[in-house]
């Protein structure tokens, strides 16, 4: 099986002021290209999982990444041994905030410290990218649980999701 992922970022802005005889303007331009071949090292994948989820009022998602929950389009489990990009993207229709989070115990290192998360408002995203080889690690039972949560009560969230990682 292939692995190929090519993804772009970019931002333009201009500010400008109307002065008497001139309109000076600041122009920001930042553009990323992200690439992953098929592989283990930098710049490298070989493995991707996405979803469209609903999480419950208060509720959480609690994705095991080096567990049974999680398949490929074939019905193949997923085990991560890395992740080197994820993608949450809440529905613009949300009420609530969708929070990204690294759960106290057993949590994917993504983020700093136990317990630390994003959240991400209605119609909003978080993207997180890292192409070294290492990625980040994911350890099977102390460190293999990333959680998406539902910031509040009273109305459920829904939810796109994309992580891309290696098996070894």
């Amino acid at each position: 099986m292939a692995f190929r992922l090519q993804s772009f970022f970019q931002l333009e802005s201009e500010l400008t002021t109307a002065l008497d005889l001139s309109t000076p303007s600041s122009l920001v331009k930042l553009a990323q290209q992200m690439n992953f071949a098929q592989g283990a090292g930098a710049g490298q994948a070989d493995m991707i999982w996405h979803n469209t989820s609903t999480i419950a009022a208060s509720g959480t998602d609690s994705l095991d990444l080096a567990g049974t929950a999680l398949q490929n389009p074939w019905g193949a489990n997923l085990t991560f041994a890395r992740i080197k990009l994820l993608l949450v993207r809440a529905a613009a229709g949300n009420t609530n905030n969708v929070n990204v989070t690294r759960p106290a115990s057993n949590g994917v290192p993504w983020a700093l410290a136990a317990g630390d998360g994003f959240p991400v408002v209605p119609g909003g995203v978080f993207f997180w990218y890292a192409p070294t080889a290492a990625g980040v690690v994911v350890t099977a039972t102390t460190g293999d649980l990333i959680d998406i949560v539902n910031s509040a009560g009273g109305t459920s969230v829904t939810y796109d999701i994309v992580i891309v990682g290696a098996a070894t």
